[in-house]
């Protein structure tokens, strides 16, 4: 192709950040297994080759990401490229979809099914369906005391609701230029997101059952420790929007990344409300409280 060529799309440099990221998650995967299990001589419990990873990755991440914006403010993401993102980014958040909805498909089949996960056999006479709504009501197992949902829970629905709306108000702020206004509505949400996250370590200290202790609790605890960390990824995301906005890396025209990071706590906000409903409150009232 000749040098001359003009088109609207971005053709990337070679880089080296897929290859470094690629040694950073095989390192933590590695650490992982030294940290759980021991391997190559190392104990069980030896957490620095899964430090050293994760650092790596942090590394990784900033440095690539960095890149990204640069691209991005010196015009290489034009209006066609725009949309590629768009529908990358869209891509990635149908894929969480899916990853969630695993969680919940695992919490339903252990509320419907959990004798069959504990030794129990179905009545042949009985279709299996009828049997698994007979065993509903045995759900959640007994000496399970759930949490109130009313109580902390409760709060953080109305936390990541509220943050929702000022995400939505920072937005709108970019939009038609009100950058201060952006600022501070950005701020409060960052400042929701970790207060979700406090509550929710105040909650599992609190918790009076365990991970390994029955099939609830490990079902609660994937499902709800999963949305703990995108909320902290999320406030991270966020967090790096403040900061561009503060040294005017966004503009009303220019802010795809901070658009990415409001539609990421949108759908953060939309999986809490169903992990409150299902994991919460149906649970709770299912005891008779």
């Amino acid at each position: 192709m000749a040098d001359d060529v003009k088109h609207d799309y971005h053709l990337v440099n070679p880089s080296a950040w897929p290859f470094f990221g690629s040694i950073a998650m095989f390192t933590m995967a590695v650490g992982g297994v030294i940290y759980m299990k021991g391997l190559f001589g190392l104990p069980q419990g030896f957490p620095w080759i899964a430090v050293f990873g994760f650092a790596m990755l942090i590394w990784v991440v900033t440095g690539w990401w960095r890149e990204v914006t640069v691209e991005g403010s010196i015009g290489d993401h034009t209006p066609i490229v725009s949309l590629g993102l768009k529908y990358g980014m869209v891509l990635f958040i149908v894929s969480e979809i899916m990853f969630f909805g695993a969680w919940f498909w695992e919490f339903f089949e252990f509320a419907i099914f959990h004798s069959a996960r504990v030794g129990a056999t179905f009545d042949s006479a009985n279709p299996v369906f009828s049997e698994g709504l007979s065993r509903f009501a045995q759900w959640p197992p007994v000496g399970v005391t759930t949490f109130d949902p009313f109580h902390l829970p409760l709060m953080n629905t109305l936390i990541l609701l509220l943050s929702g709306t000022t995400v939505t108000a920072a937005h709108h702020s970019i939009q038609h230029n009100k950058m201060d206004n952006a600022k501070l509505m950005l701020f409060i949400t960052i400042v929701l997101g970790i207060a979700f996250t406090a509550l929710q370590a105040m909650e599992y200290s609190e918790a009076q059952f365990t991970y390994d202790g029955t099939i609830y609790g490990s079902a609660f605890f994937m499902a709800t420790g999963f949305h703990g960390a995108h909320v902290v990824i999320g406030t991270i995301f966020l967090i790096v929007c403040l900061f561009r906005l503060q040294t005017k890396n966004m503009t009303a025209e220019k802010h795809l990344g901070f658009e990415f990071a409001a539609w990421y706590w949108h759908f953060v906000d939309v999986v809490w409300l169903f992990l409150f409903a299902f994991v919460y409150v149906i649970p709770h009232l299912a005891l008779g409280h």
